[in-house]
């Protein structure tokens, strides 16, 4: 992994589902931002129906024919022919069947084959700025851009947003709507507006990267192909002279430094291992090299973003040769003046996280009782985790499992319910002893 990502990557080997999951995140976007350009962004819905039931038809085909010598190339193929089948069947499309005829006649490997390397990446960012333009509500540009660029379901949006797979469903229609009714154009803004739109890019990219480094379903923990793919696409629109902005070099940076400590935060089983428990020589030291000169990069300007925040508190933690040394103090006053800039209810309970380990346990409950009511963490299983876990530190162990098991009741991937059950059990097993579990800051996924 590197800054900009690996932009072709080979599939792996194993079975046709695994191909086409490759495929789909990372094929699928620039296929997605091309067949946009050719047909507008007001038919955006039918570019992503021909990719996906090229990648639909290889999951039929495949398990029974086998894997083709060039996966990539099939998919290509298959898009361009279903495209074509559109162009053919409406007259409104008419005019665009040279220019997807040219998207192949033969076997060429991927699209670069056929475009500049240099007008896909533009093309992905006009869609990421399509995804993006103000006259979409807020709350529906990163969703829109998760799901077109990045490949994510509904489910998994829904999880990134505390929200349900139901509204996330309305937020894409509507978008799409809004897309076709005001022919939002396929461009990348100047001036003003790029200022404007580039923090919905910048979000949607943190919310990529942030659902791979802890998923929000299935057996595995991390998720490093997503990781990747952020990294990669952020590092795409740094290295763009619309994104080389100090806050996208912020932004790549966090991304850096917490990806340098994948590989440390699970053990060979997969469970979850926390901050205090990770060996650190597993920490990717080149990672942490990058992410650092990113770091340097984005204090070029005046602007302190939230970006910049977070890489100062991932930037305590990874200059921590031992986790008694981590430098907690500042890392809450770090979190002081982030609250100042962001006030959600996941920043407050980070926070809490950083009290407890100042001030003692009894101090983070009271930081954390301060956003109690907040309706979005009712069902965060992170609240309830980390409640566990100053109960547990101040030795009323009843009331930490009780935590641990309202936690484990909405945890979603196999890792945390299987790490949740161990402190279930431990404090079950130990009343009259102490439940030892200091040090828990990596329960949040931005430790």
């Amino acid at each position: 992994m590197n800054s900009a990502g690996h932009e072709n990557q080979a599939p792996p080997s194993g079975d046709a589902f695994q191909v086409v999951e490759h495929l789909f995140r990372h094929e699928a976007g620039k296929m997605v931002a091309i067949l946009t350009r050719i047909f507008g962004p007001e038919h955006l819905t039918l570019a992503e129906d021909v990719v996906q039931e090229a990648l639909a038809k290889a999951l039929e085909r495949w398990p029974f024919y086998g894997i083709p010598e060039n996966p990539s190339a099939w998919i290509l193929r298959a898009s361009r022919n279903l495209a074509l089948d559109v162009v053919r069947r409406q007259k409104l499309f008419r005019d665009k069947e040279t220019q997807i005829a040219l998207l192949t006649e033969h076997s060429s490997p991927a699209p670069e084959a056929i475009f500049p390397e240099e007008e896909i990446a533009d093309d992905r960012l006009r869609l990421m700025f399509v995804c993006c333009h103000p006259l979409i509500p807020a709350e529906a540009q990163a969703a829109l851009a998760l799901k077109t660029l990045c490949g994510f379901g509904v489910t998994e949006i829904s999880r990134a947003f505390l929200t349900s797979a139901a509204a996330v469903a309305k937020r894409l229609t509507r978008a799409k709507q809004r897309i076709r009714e005001a022919r939002i154009p396929f461009d990348i803004p100047a001036g003003e507006e790029l200022k404007h739109r580039l923090e919905g890019v910048l979000q949607t990219l943190y919310l990529l990267f942030n659902e791979g480094y802890k998923a929000s379903v299935g057996e595995r923990l991390v998720r490093e192909e997503i990781c990747q793919e952020a990294i990669r696409l952020t590092g795409l629109l740094a290295s763009h002279p619309v994104g080389n902005q100090p806050k996208t070099h912020a932004l790549l940076a966090l991304m850096l430094l917490n990806a340098a400590r994948t590989h440390a935060r699970v053990d060979g089983a997969g469970n979850l291992l926390l901050l205090h428990e990770q060996d650190r020589t597993r920490w990717d030291a080149a990672l942490i090299a990058q992410g650092m000169y990113h770091f340097a990069r984005s204090g070029s300007g005046e602007e302190v973003s939230t970006y910049h925040i977070q890489t100062a508190i991932a930037v305590c933690h990874c200059m921590a040769k031992t986790p008694q040394s981590t430098d907690w103090r500042q890392i809450l006053s770090l979190y002081d003046r982030l609250a100042q800039i962001d006030g959600s209810p996941v920043v407050a309970l980070n926070r809490a996280v950083a009290v407890a380990n100042v001030h003692g346990p009894g101090a983070g409950i009271e930081a954390v009782q301060a956003i109690r009511n907040c309706g979005q963490l009712d069902s965060y299983y992170l609240l309830h985790a980390v409640l566990g876990d100053f109960e547990a530190r101040r030795s009323d162990l009843d009331a930490a499992a009780d935590h641990f098991r309202r936690s484990l009741a909405l945890a979603q991937t196999e890792s945390e319910r299987a790490f949740l059950s161990k402190r279930i059990q431990v404090c079950q097993g130990a009343l009259g002893h102490a439940c030892s579990m200091h040090g828990n800051d990596n329960y949040l996924s931005d430790d």
